[in-house]
């Protein structure tokens, strides 16, 4: 894949033929954003349908100043995202400043402390934010820099934007579906430069954990790590896998080699799609769709 030299790419778009325009102020728009991509949905609040979805990859960048530059491109290129009249607008952040807190042990002004034991963070350049999940009993912590925080809220001035971290949206996403499963599973979704790991016990989250992936073998050595941790057997545990992966990709034929339960996920029902979806694996673009379920 070639970068256009203005910073970022196209990789995908999905759009319904009863996308209107004229409809915006009932939409919500979703965006979920890293250093690498970004990826964002229009959803129809009055029927819950799937309008639009793009999928963006970005030239490598070293600062969070080049980062801005590339989101000022897309934004000055697409007349929707700079819109300023949507019903709603919610950012998914993507990096590794995070801590899941048990509520009953969360104290708000207690941030910084929760975060700087699980990361880097600094409270000159990072804002500080909080989401309480609906489906476990945890608060998640997490920083987005300033320089993006900022630039968001630039973009969209007169509309409170809702922030939430990846992990919040990937673990609501499974909660949401847990019931579909054995009790004993295990939830992958395998991001483009990063594998999520969650698992549940009763019904309930038990584990979540991101892992950077430098290499192939990283895959399953993070994935056995996990198992070993969790004492998960490689024999009868049932492990389900959303993301960017397929029945044909080398990361599918890995994994099957080390665990004998393997399956895809579900695309989220909450959401009604029409059928230019179908030309999308229904395990794709988990942790995006599921940004709806964050509230």
């Amino acid at each position: 894949m070639k970068t256009a030299p203005k910073g970022y790419k196209l990789l995908k778009k999905i759009k319904d033929k009863d996308f209107d325009v004229d409809n915006l102020h009932q939409y919500n728009l979703h965006i979920l954003s890293g250093n690498r991509d970004l990826q964002f949905t229009v959803t129809d609040s009055t029927n819950g349908k799937c309008l639009l979805l793009e999928d963006y990859a970005f030239s490598r960048v070293k600062t969070y100043k080049e980062l801005v530059v590339i989101f000022e491109a897309l934004y000055d290129s697409h007349h929707l995202l700079k819109a300023g009249f949507w019903k709603s607008v919610k950012i998914g952040i993507k990096n590794n400043k995070f801590a899941l807190v048990p509520s009953k042990l969360f104290d708000a002004s207690s941030l910084y402390d929760y975060l700087k034991l699980n990361s880097k963070v600094n409270k000159e350049t990072d804002q500080l934010l909080y989401y309480k999940h609906l489906k476990s009993d945890a608060v998640n912590c997490f920083a987005i820099n300033k320089q993006i925080y900022n630039w968001f809220q630039s973009a969209y001035p007169t509309i409170k934007i809702g922030y939430v971290h990846q992990s919040s949206s990937l673990i609501e996403g499974v909660l949401a579906q847990i019931s579909s499963y054995p009790d004993d599973s295990i939830f992958l979704f395998v991001d483009r430069f990063k594998l999520h790991i969650i698992s549940s016990r009763n019904k309930k989250l038990e584990y979540y954990n991101q892992f950077s992936i430098k290499q192939f073998k990283d895959y399953i050595k993070y994935i056995m790590l996990v198992f070993n941790g969790l004492k998960r057997s490689q024999k009868t545990t049932n492990v389900v896998m959303w993301g960017y992966i397929g029945k044909q990709s080398t990361h599918y034929h890995e994994f099957i080699k080390y665990i004998k339960h393997v399956s895809f996920g579900e695309r989220p029902k909450f959401y009604k799609y029409g059928f230019v979806f179908d030309e999308l694996q229904d395990h794709y673009f988990f942790d995006t769709y599921n940004l709806q379920l964050c509230e």
